[in-house]
């Protein structure tokens, strides 16, 4: 399995280094007048960098939705544990015949 996790991040650092060498063109950002005095930079930056930006905000995501999903767990959990106490102590005690031998 490390062999493949090897080769996986090679590979992905070969894709890396042939994509920055063949995007490096410089542009200018351009927002209405608010980045006027961003200098140029290449095109292979501004790419890396939103798909840096997109993992973070996905990975905060997920983080965010496992704790409430822990959350929506734990509380139904506690619900099963009270419901089984419920039922429990609604029963009847078992009856014990002493007269009946057992076989």
């Amino acid at each position: 399995m490390r062999i493949i996790y090897l080769i996986l991040v090679i590979v992905f650092a070969l894709f890396i280094v042939t994509f920055s060498q063949q995007n490096l063109m410089s542009i200018q950002l351009k927002y209405y007048n608010y980045l006027q005095h961003v200098p140029p930079i290449p095109v292979y930056l501004l790419i890396f960098v939103s798909l840096l930006v997109g993992i973070i905000v996905t990975g905060f995501w997920g983080i965010v939705e496992r704790f409430r999903l822990n959350r929506t767990i734990r509380r139904l959990n506690k619900m099963v544990r009270e419901l089984r106490k419920e039922l429990h102590s609604s029963d009847a005690p078992t009856i014990i015949d002493e007269h009946k031998t057992p076989k």
